[in-house]
């Protein structure tokens, strides 16, 4: 079982949430949303899903979590303009555990300045601004590349959300096995 930090805010494309959401927690991993402000209630763009912020992106370390997973929609665009979700993201991606990505997620990681010598997809309206970062764009329905994970849109979401549970097995829930040995 891994620990995910799920980071996100109002506007998400709201299936990139919910089904990626639902398979990790139907795999037994742990959801932790993450967002500018402990205790609120953000919402997705079309259905207007609501979900709890768990923990403000400001008060979090990478330490705690195996893996991050970043829904599309307008939330990446509108984190992006605050310091610490985008200080968490760079430092989540350098640190080498798993980052799943979908959609427009990438305008975080193009802010975050960590997809310099990547291989990544998106959706369309961002192709651009991944080549400008000094990625590599593949318009393909997952990009594997280390450790991120990358997918385009709704379309490519089983292929993600395999993908995804794939490299949570790989990377063997580290931060979940320190988090029990410390409350033994």
């Amino acid at each position: 079982m891994s620990r995910i930090a799920v980071l996100i805010t109002d506007m998400f494309e709201d299936v990139e949430y919910t089904q990626p959401a639902e398979a990790f927690r139907k795999a037994g991993h742990d959801l932790v949303h993450v967002g500018l402000t402990e205790g609120e209630t953000v919402h997705g763009k079309k259905d207007r899903t609501p979900v709890a912020i768990d923990r403000a992106a400001a008060d979090i370390s990478v330490d705690d979590f195996d893996a991050l997973f970043i829904p599309g929609g307008y939330s990446p665009d509108r984190l992006r303009a605050y310091d610490a979700p985008v200080e968490f993201v760079r430092r989540f991606v350098q640190s080498g555990k798993p980052v799943f990505i979908i959609c427009h997620a990438p305008q975080l990681l193009i802010t975050a300045q960590v997809l310099e010598g990547r291989k990544v997809t998106g959706w369309k309206s961002v192709v651009q601004d991944i080549k400008n970062a000094g990625a590599e764009y593949i318009d393909r329905d997952v990009v594997i590349d280390g450790n991120l994970v990358s997918s385009r849109m709704p379309d490519d979401i089983p292929a993600f959300i395999k993908a995804s549970l794939a490299k949570l097995e790989e990377a063997g829930g580290e931060a979940t096995k320190a988090a029990t040995a410390r409350s033994r």
